[in-house]
């Protein structure tokens, strides 16, 4: 029998009712000759409650002690998708992150997966078990419980599917993966098909549906990914290597990403090891910097502009004070009312004129480009987020998305 792991999403195990029917799916494909890992988030909005009771208590909670807190969560979800594959007359059993050999490196609350030892798991299954892991953790060298970030049980679920060799099932709240969230554009095309290429930077740029983690993990290991939805009996999506017949339309999707924040600063001594200096901080605390623009020197003095994430304002805030005191002479801007606006397809490889089109409808919407990036297949820019609505649809109508 074939090895298949399936994860589902907080919402669709957010009730009682709900972990019965995600059970029933399990059987279902068990029933079809499979042998079944299912992956599991923590219900409904429990991770987010966890977070607001650890605030409550401590405004600045230790990450060790949150992570051991928010991978509670989880637990809590393999426990009840067990039992309701015991009470449906299968054997079923659960595991934590730690529990199945899933081990970590890196920070609390942001860790990455350095291995998995698969025993338990075949150990499982060759006794014609259901195996229930809890996604979203593992166990550092410490033997310390670590958390992987929001978002993590993606990278949990395509990991397993890697190590095993199986396919990985993404279900989730919505039918598939889209070229718009159809949120903000209620006229979306679901996608058939998506290159890991593609959906690696529509995940990165802020589309909500895939970890960008998980889409590394299972374009290195060519891991196929279906993502359809856990309520319906829906084709989905499958993200898988691109092929030429995916090369049609110049662009797959649009990405809006909201939890940016963009910070200038003016007048830096032009000397590149103040630069490197001033990014190492960044890095030491995990701070991911994404998009970054550089004024040529005038009188020896430069302007760099760069994005970061918004939950890290705070950091970046103790870094440029830090910075400031060094440098009394710089200013620093930061703006937290943008939006970065992305557009993605293989298909800017082979045709021109994707950029042009794309800046002539911001500038038909009198939509102002604050900074501007490209990739290959990717061009993405910082615009004001009280034009993120008028962006999103210009660009969806533009592009037949």
């Amino acid at each position: 029998m074939h090895i298949v792991v399936q994860k589902y999403g907080g919402t669709s195990v957010g009730s009682t009712e709900r972990i019965l029917n995600v059970a029933k799916r399990i059987i279902a494909k068990k029933n079809s000759g499979h042998q079944i890992v299912v992956v599991v988030s923590a219900m409904g909005k429990t991770t987010d409650e966890l977070v607001k009771l650890a605030y409550a208590i401590n405004p600045a909670p230790s990450k060790r002690e949150l992570d051991r807190l928010l991978s509670t969560g989880e637990q809590i979800s393999i426990s009840l998708l067990s039992m309701a594959l015991q009470s449906l007359g299968y054997d079923a059993i659960s595991f934590t992150g730690p529990q199945v050999g899933i081990r970590t490196s890196g920070r609390h609350t942001k860790s990455r997966i350095a291995g998995i030892d698969t025993t338990k798991i075949l150990e499982s299954l060759n006794a014609e078990k259901i195996v229930i892991i809890a996604g979203f953790q593992g166990v550092n060298e410490n033997d310390d419980v670590t958390t992987l970030g929001r978002g993590g049980s993606d990278t949990s679920a395509v990991a397993l599917a890697c190590v095993l060799d199986a396919p990985c099932e993404i279900y989730t709240d919505v039918e598939g993966i889209y070229g718009v969230d159809p949120r903000l554009y209620s006229k979306a095309k679901k996608l058939d098909a998506v290159s890991y290429e593609e959906m690696l930077e529509m995940a990165s740029l802020g589309a909500g549906v895939m970890h960008p983690r998980a889409i590394e993990l299972a374009s290195k290991y060519e891991t196929p990914i279906w993502v359809a939805s856990s309520e319906f009996e829906l084709p989905g999506t499958i993200i898988k290597k691109g092929e030429k017949s995916m090369e049609g339309q110049s662009i797959t999707g649009v990405a809006i990403d909201n939890d940016e924040i963009m910070i200038t600063i003016r007048d830096i001594p032009f000397d590149t090891n103040i630069t490197s200096q001033f990014f190492s901080q960044f890095a030491t605390k995990s701070i991911n910097i994404d998009m970054i623009s550089q004024s040529a020197p005038i009188d020896g003095l430069i302007n760099i502009s760069f994005t970061a994430p918004a939950s890290d304002l705070d950091d970046a805030k103790k870094i440029l004070t830090t910075f400031h005191e060094k440098h009394p002479g710089i200013g620093v801007i930061i703006d937290e009312n943008i939006s970065k606006l992305s557009v993605v397809g293989i298909g800017m490889r082979s045709q021109s004129g994707v950029a042009a089109k794309f800046f002539q409808l911001l500038a038909d919407n009198n939509i102002q480009m604050l900074m501007i990036t490209t990739s290959e297949i990717r061009i993405s820019c910082i615009i004001p987020s009280v034009d993120k609505d008028i962006a999103v649809t210009a660009t969806a109508e533009a592009f037949e998305l």
